[in-house]
């Protein structure tokens, strides 16, 4: 499947959506913080960043769904074979602490399958991208198309651990102790994907999050050389229904790193 088109218009997109966020986030006055869902933040960052994406992915591609975390969920989308999936602002609690740890996350899913996956970092400048069958690749301000690989390491007293530095979870902690794993990081966003998929970490355990989490950041780190699967093994589709990764989701370089929590 051809999809140069789709892939030039997301990293477009994701980079003009990105500047619009650093235009927020070097002003913090102007981040006009309310809340939804009880203590989900939304800034005026995540609104900016949707508009641009939006309009540019529907201008190009009338004819594709658009599931979006900022966006009105419209479950036509359930009927078409292409829906983009679509986090405006990942990592708004960590945009909000000013860590510099948030992402703009596109993908394109093609029967609930993600095939296109685009991450681009504002503080950075980093663009994560991948298409299904073309490898996964790497921009940065002084190198483009850098060819991205996951780490060959299976040494479980090696293994590096990523994290979520906003979301505790209980199962990762049990993990971590069972394991005996000492070398992790905590960091925000589909950021944790994108430094598997480049060799910096071989682990990326998490429990629930959503479709615009995580499905940029699957193609990425599958196109990478990573296993992707939810946590019964099964494979995370999307443009469902419900829009919850009920089962959360693990990340391994190496099936010989899989990680096994004790049946209670």
């Amino acid at each position: 499947m051809d999809l140069e088109k789709e892939l030039a218009v997301a990293k477009e997109a994701a980079v003009q959506a990105g500047y619009a966020i650093m235009d927020v986030y070097e002003n913090a006055e102007d981040m006009q913080i309310t809340y939804k869902d009880g203590d989900m933040p939304l800034t005026a960052a995540d609104k900016a960043s949707n508009r641009i994406i939006v309009d540019a992915l529907k201008k190009a591609f009338p004819d594709y769904a658009i599931l979006s975390e900022e966006e009105k969920d419209d479950l036509s989308r359930l009927e078409n074979d292409y829906c983009f999936v679509v986090d405006p602002l990942d990592g708004t609690k960590e945009f909000i602490k000013r860590n510099g740890q948030f992402t703009v996350n596109i993908a394109l899913s093609y029967r609930h399958h993600s095939i296109m996956g685009v991450i681009y970092v504002p503080v950075t400048g980093e663009l994560y991208y991948a298409a299904q069958g073309q490898g996964a690749f790497l921009d940065t301000k002084d190198k483009k198309g850098e060819k991205l690989q996951v780490s060959d390491c299976t040494d479980m007293k090696e293994l590096r651990m990523v994290m979520s530095s906003s979301h505790g979870c209980e199962q990762m902690d049990q993990l971590l102790e069972k394991y005996q794993i000492s070398n992790f990081v905590k960091m925000g966003s589909s950021l944790k994907g994108c430094v598997v998929a480049k060799g910096d970490a071989e682990v990326y355990y998490v429990y629930p999050t959503m479709e615009w989490d995580t499905a940029a950041m699957q193609c990425i780190v599958e196109e990478a050389g990573a296993v992707f699967r939810q946590m019964d093994d099964t494979p995370m589709l999307y443009n469902r229904e419900d829009s919850l990764n009920a089962k959360g989701f693990y990340i391994i370089n190496s099936m010989k790193n899989k990680l096994e929590l004790d049946a209670k």
